[in-house]
């Protein structure tokens, strides 16, 4: 299985896209520079295609509010970074131009909104309305990292085998159990080195913040103004410590953790989860009209692991012909933990599956495993193995999950298995992992606006500290949003977005240690 929730270590982003419809229808130097030839590339604008099946389906992207065209452009960039000369892959761009004056503009603004393993390509235009304000002064970029949707995009498995690897109990409680798990892992990850191995081996963090830099040049902004969120701080903070004499204005939302090894990231999210879940019980139980899912706090979560429980032995009919599994039912409730507003999703699917009726929780289980409608599969999950096995050097095994599950399950009784079991999800990877943390440090560069919210549960509050310490004294400044869910922009909370802004546009910096609530 690979990392759950790590599939969102990144926002809420594709899925918050899925969600609706689903619902509806249910130091470098300067040699770093790269090729010069590739720094010198023109990029052929023009008007976006309806995504690919790895990048998730749909129709082509609607043009913003006054008519702002979405515009679409590939750009050339090294498959292998250690040979800039040699062959190339391209990389999907999206962009909608600065609404402001020429003689206001800054540059461009490039987001990636985490994963790893979401395509920027999808999510900035489902989004675009939220950036209005930065769009007055900077052209809004974002793209598909390598190895995602549609840049030489990694895949691993049919929609018909993704179907039953979803299906899968991931938390296995006997030994026949567990053997079925490990071996449907090695036959997932084999299926990616068989169909995609060319690509494993440079889908590296690494590899996308030198793309990054890259696409700095080829957009033609002497610095990276930056806006990266989950996953998508990892690898802002990779390019700060690749290129700190790059960085230009940028803001990190909802950040990754740089100091903890994937075993110490996946406990993390396991409270966080946690904490996410009793946020939710308290608040169901303090509405004015009854929660329908259970008569206290304690009450709401002692069904949710009853329910939980029973799923194990007898599964409910989900999304024909399809049953919500006690796996899949445990990925839907985190999938509604990211946000605040899906809470109402929860509430709802939770009735529902206690009455026999699983397609609610079924939808947000799809959602977060990047499964459409029409059942094909985005991309999302095959990436987000690829690029996390690619990244983390640690490999575990059955004896080290099975020595890690008191701890987990101390740190929570829902999601503790489910995260444990996750671990192994480099078993047999094609690829040796790069470290056992990212490298961040960032002596020298600007300041970086490091934005932690209280009540994340994907990536915990306490990250949000620890990389603005390891990004560095006078680079990272710390802000601290006191709500709920993954990220806090998004919130539309007032006092966040004032500091982003002031940053952004204005340069004005926050002071460090700022809390908005």
């Amino acid at each position: 299985m690979p990392h759950p929730f790590r599939l969102r270590a990144a926002a809420l982003t594709a899925c918050a896209v899925l969600l609706p419809a689903l619902l509806a229808g249910c130091g470098g130097d300067e040699g770093d520079e790269g090729d010069e030839d590739l720094a010198r590339q023109e990029l052929g604008w023009k008007d976006c295609p309806a995504p690919s099946g790895a990048q998730g389906g749909g129709p082509a992207p609607s043009p913003l509010a006054g008519g702002t065209e979405w515009q679409c452009a590939t750009m050339k960039a090294p498959l292998d970074w250690d040979e800039p000369e040699g062959d190339t892959i391209d990389l999907a761009l999206i962009r909608a131009r600065t609404s402001g004056k020429a003689s206001e503009r800054i540059g461009s603004l490039i987001f990636n909104f985490g994963g790893p393993g979401g395509s920027g390509v999808t999510t900035l235009p489902a989004f675009g309305e939220d950036y209005a304000t930065l769009r007055t002064r900077y052209d809004l970029v974002s793209f598909d990292p390598r190895g995602v949707g549609r840049s030489a995009p990694v895949t691993c498995a049919s929609d018909q085998q993704l179907d039953a690897y979803f299906q899968q109990d991931a938390t296995p409680d006997d030994s026949a159990e567990r053997t079925e798990l490990l071996d449907s892992t090695k036959e997932f990850n084999a299926g990616c080195e068989k169909k995609s191995g060319r690509v494993l081996p440079h889908v590296r963090t690494t590899d996308a913040a030198r793309d990054l830099d890259l696409m700095r040049q080829v957009l033609g902004d002497d610095e990276l103004h930056y806006f990266g969120i989950s996953y998508g701080t990892e690898l802002g903070g990779v390019y700060a410590h690749l290129f700190p004499e790059k960085v230009g204005r940028a803001v990190f939302d909802a950040v990754v953790d740089p100091t903890q090894t994937p075993e110490q990231g996946s406990l993390g999210q396991a409270r966080g989860f946690q904490l996410a879940l009793d946020n939710y019980a308290e608040h169901c139980v303090s509405q004015v009209e009854a929660c329908p899912v259970g008569d206290s706090a304690q009450d709401v979560k002692d069904r949710i692991a009853r329910f939980l429980r029973d799923l194990d032995a007898d599964p409910i009919p989900g999304l024909f012909p399809r049953e919500l599994t006690q796996t899949a039912a445990t990925s839907g409730i985190a999938q509604a933990l990211y946000s605040q507003d899906f809470w109402e999703f929860l509430t709802d699917g939770l009735a529902e599956a206690y009455d026999g009726d699983g397609t609610i929780l079924m939808v947000l289980s799809d959602s977060m495993n990047g499964r459409n409608q029409d059942g094909e599969y985005s991309n999302l999950v095959a990436a987000n193995v690829s690029i996390n096995c690619a990244d983390d050097k640690p490999r575990y095994g059955t004896g080290d999950v099975e020595r890690r599950l008191p701890a987990f399950r101390a740190a929570s009784e829902l999601f503790g298995d489910y995260l444990a079991w996750g671990l192994i999800g480099c078993t047999d990877w094609a690829v040796p992992g790069a470290a056992d943390r990212p490298e961040v440090s960032a002596p020298g560069a600007a300041p970086i606006l490091v934005i932690g919210n209280t009540g994340d549960p994907a990536t915990p509050y306490e990250g949000a500290r620890r990389m603005a310490q390891a990004l560095g004294e006078g680079v990272g400044v710390e802000l601290t949003y006191e709500g709920q869910g993954h990220g806090a922009y998004g919130s539309g909370n007032k006092c966040v977005r004032d500091a982003v802004h002031g940053y952004l546009l204005d340069g004005k910096v926050p002071k460090d240690g700022t809390v908005c609530s």
